[in-house]
């Protein structure tokens, strides 16, 4: 690398958002090049061939995606194919196993039909559907405005609530109130509260009651996605998707170096310091967490009390899928879309409070997809018949696996709350490396910070923030910005940051271009 260079723009970390970043600069011309420090582009959205021998190419990190606007997959003409799944949860009863409640998206009547056999009741479904109507209404509203400058909080109030004083008692509700509150006032059901609140919780370390609301923000941006809510199934796995950005960062003229190593930035004239010399920008991005950048500042540029993540994921590779308890609902309906492991409020609520203690939960609430039921594409021809199984695992902070054996306590914690609504247990179907390993793999908070310098393994780099201005300084902002006119965040760590969406990449890009 030319010890002097110049460039328009420098990205640091080559994350789907910072790829994203470079697509829209190199497009409009300008000189581009993204630093990142691993050996491959991609950040947590790669897929990866785990298990020894065995063609299986498992989205290794992140697994679905929600967040990722339209309008960036036809700016950048991406190669990505989502696939909408018909099946939105399944839930087996924690006191009942062989009885659950399937949510199936193109059939109303079998799913109001799966609640009044579940809950003896009609009334449990009606409240469903009025919740998520209203929520959709909001989702329509909110999320097109995350590609704009940022309004205040009292535009989007008027957006979202219009004249409507009922919208406006919810809108009041999920913005100022305790989720769980929102809930009781909602569902009478502790199952299908729990359902419902887990959007709140997926990397987020909180009680449904946290007063500080991080829960109701990351429960808001897990439903605004799109402006429906729906989780979709990346053709090929998450590595098809920072592939295709990597592809039009290229294309586009974006200069992509991997395996640098930075010792320091100086935003002010924006220099960045390498192992072989210095390159420089007029403009610095950081795609990667704003820990990450503070290090190599004199002064932090974005400070946060606790950025601990609250996940276990666990790749499996299946013979076949396992039978369960409740033998009214096929395998193939349950693991399609998100299948509910004993996450009732109550089972939540005692997670969370035992892990506060920096326990591993006695029963860790967890929720299951199978990739493979929507895209066999990630298998090789010779795994015909076999099944993926991502496990995603709440309430397990970094703090719980400390102590030695830890992990694999954990672990087996975990696969035992699995096999209590199942017919047969899930290791009696794992399928073996060519070594002879069951193919399980898994990932702590700890592992995720090690691999891709996410500060305490959290997936969204720090706290969620609200997706509006909260001061009258940031309204008219993109959320970007920093106390340095040339270094933007342009990761998940911005405003409306976090989730596989490309949103701070380009809203950082809008930033420059738009001047």
């Amino acid at each position: 690398m030319t010890r002097s260079a110049h460039f328009d723009d420098i990205v640091i970390g080559a994350g789907h958002n910072g790829l994203t970043a470079a697509a829209y600069l190199a497009a409009a011309g300008r000189s581009v090049l993204v630093l990142e420090k691993a050996d491959h582009v991609g950040g947590a959205a790669v897929s990866a061939m785990p298990f020894p021998g065995l063609p299986a190419r498992l989205s290794r990190y992140s697994y679905l995606v929600s967040l990722l606007p339209r309008e960036i997959v036809a700016d950048l003409e991406l190669d990505i194919t989502l696939i909408r799944r018909r099946y939105s949860s399944y839930t087996p009863l924690p006191s009942d196993p062989t009885r659950g409640i399937l949510v199936d998206n193109e059939d109303l009547d079998a799913t109001a039909d799966s609640f009044r056999q579940a809950t003896g009741t009609d009334t449990v479904f009606t409240a469903w559907q009025s919740f998520y109507t209203r929520m959709g209404t909001i989702a329509q509203r909110v999320f097109p405005t995350m590609t704009e400058p940022l309004r205040s909080a009292a535009q989007i109030h008027d957006l979202v609530v219009g004249t409507d004083s009922s919208e406006a008692e919810l809108w009041e509700a999920l913005t100022s109130q305790p989720l769980g509150t929102l809930l009781d006032q909602y569902f009478d059901d502790d199952v299908v509260r729990g359902i419902v609140a887990t959007d709140g919780l997926i990397g987020t370390f909180a009680d449904l009651d946290d007063p500080t609301l991080r829960q109701n923000i990351c429960f808001l941006y897990h439903l605004i996605g799109g402006g429906t809510g729906d989780w979709d199934v990346p053709r090929g796995g998450m590595g098809a998707v920072s592939g295709a950005l990597y592809q039009a960062a290229s294309s586009a003229g974006a200069e992509i170096r991997t395996g640098v190593r930075i010792s320091g930035i100086d935003p002010a004239d924006g220099t960045v310091e390498l192992a072989d010399g210095t390159v420089s920008g007029s403009m610095l991005y950081a795609g990667c967490a704003p820990d990450v950048i503070n290090q190599l500042l004199d002064e932090p540029i974005v400070t946060e009390n606790d950025t601990r993540g609250a996940q276990l994921k666990i790749n499996l590779l299946l013979e076949r899928l396992p039978r369960l308890r409740d033998t009214s609902v096929s395998p193939e309906a349950a693991f399609s879309g998100t299948f509910h492991i004993n996450e009732s409020a109550t089972q939540l609520h005692t997670a969370w409070r035992q892990a506060d203690r920096g326990e591993v939960p006695e029963l860790p609430p967890c929720e299951i997809y199978c990739h493979t039921l929507s895209d066999r594409s990630i298998l090789g021809p010779e795994l015909a018949g076999k099944q993926t199984l991502t496990l995603f695992g709440l309430h397990t902070p970094p703090d719980v696996f400390d102590e030695p054996g830890a992990v694999e306590h954990a672990v087996g914690a975990t696969l035992a709350s699995l096999n209590s609504v199942l017919a047969e247990p899930i290791q009696n179907v794992i399928a073996h490396d060519v070594t002879g390993n069951p193919c399980i793999e898994v990932k702590t908070p700890q592992d995720l910070e090690d691999a891709l310098g996410l500060p305490g393994g959290n997936i969204f780099h720090r706290s969620l923030q609200w997706p509006w201005a909260e001061s009258a300084t940031e309204v008219g902002t993109w959320g970007c910005e920093t106390r340095h006119p040339r270094l933007l965040l342009c990761g998940a760590g911005a405003r409306r940051g976090g989730g596989v969406s490309g949103i701070p990449g380009r809203n950082a890009a809008r930033k420059v271009l738009d001047g």
